[in-house]
């Protein structure tokens, strides 16, 4: 018999396969704005020969999207993680503060479901836990797509919120912190071990809006690892054996970022050390009142168009961090 092929390995063979439809998407991308490029200088051509202001209009616009397009490519481009092009799992908890935190909460992930979906990605809400009178106490989000870590891995940490707040009749101003945990979806090809001894499964039934949508079976799974305490807990799928299996993708996910953590603190003090909810620890500051501002800390990234980034424009800050960190390597 001959040596044995890499092929014979399913696992290395799915691999190489995804990497190679991952670059023949980003050279169609290339292709594509190539053409576009090209189809603008025809335009602009016959413009400048009939002198015709409609065709000028409708070439700026495109001229824009292409710029936009263009600028997208070259982010990706910063992505040289090992697991950039997973997909994420994105966790947000309220700080300390109860309903104003928790409100908070509520803001961050319809801010991060909007960039997602200005990057094209799909998001699963894998579990949800309400605020006891508004907002988000937790939840837990599938972000589905090519980069999807690479990108959302700039908003892991602390976020702090000043603004007058909505539920004080006394109008004063409160400092609102909620944290956000982003680790890559990990796959098969990626050895994780968990011994099923290890392993505290519990049963409950998934919350729901009421009526006929409101779970009347055990179908939601809490899974606790026990030699790290480690729990992770999922309700959004229909059965209790599809909910188990997600939770195990999740618990596979956070050991996985557990291990990095660790070997992350032996050669550092500081890396991969959680900082509690609080004033000093946070990454960014978004200011309502008395002025408006999104700062992060860690780049100097700043704008004062609040409302844009509560509505998903977080490129500035994802390039930015992303740049950070080609400085330091």
């Amino acid at each position: 018999m001959g040596e044995p092929s890499f092929w014979d390995n399913p696992e290395e063979a799915q691999k190489v396969a995804q990497v190679v439809t991952q670059l023949k998407d980003e050279v169609g991308i290339f292709r594509s704005l190539e053409r576009r490029s090209e189809d603008l200088e025809v335009m602009l051509e016959l413009a400048m020969e009939e002198e015709d202001a409609d065709i000028v209009g409708e070439i700026e616009q495109s001229l824009t999207s292409v710029r936009a397009d263009i600028e997208h490519l070259e982010l990706g481009m910063l992505l040289s993680g090992e697991y950039d092009a997973n997909n994420a799992i994105l966790t947000l908890h309220a700080g300390a503060g109860g309903t104003e935190a928790q409100d908070w909460t509520s803001m961050l992930l319809r801010m991060f479901g909007r960039f997602a979906e200005r990057s094209g990605y799909s998001v699963d809400v894998l579990d949800y836990q309400p605020g006891d009178e508004a907002g988000v106490k937790s939840v837990t989000l599938g972000i589905n797509g090519h980069n999807a870590y690479g990108y959302m891995k700039s908003e892991k940490g602390v976020h702090r919120l000043v603004r007058i707040s909505p539920f004080d009749s006394n109008a004063r101003r409160h400092t609102s912190f909620a944290a956000v945990d982003v680790m890559p979806e990990i796959d098969d090809t990626v050895e994780i071990n968990i011994n099923p001894a290890d392993l505290k499964v519990d049963t409950y039934r998934a919350s729901g809006a009421g009526g006929q949508h409101i779970n009347k079976t055990d179908s939601a799974v809490r899974m606790t690892h026990l030699p790290t305490g480690i729990i992770v807990q999922c309700q959004n799928q229909r059965s209790q054996i599809q909910n188990r299996e997600r939770c195990m993708q999740l618990l596979r996910a956070k050991l996985f970022e557990y291990e990095k953590q660790k070997q992350a603190e032996l050669k550092s003090d500081i890396a991969g050390e959680y900082q509690a909810i609080e004033w000093g620890s946070q990454i960014r500051s978004y200011v309502f009142h008395p002025y408006n501002m999104v700062k992060d800390h860690r780049t100097g990234a700043e704008t004062g168009n609040v409302q844009s980034v509560m509505d998903g424009n977080l490129e500035l800050f994802v390039e930015a961090y992303l740049r950070s960190l080609q400085k330091i390597k």
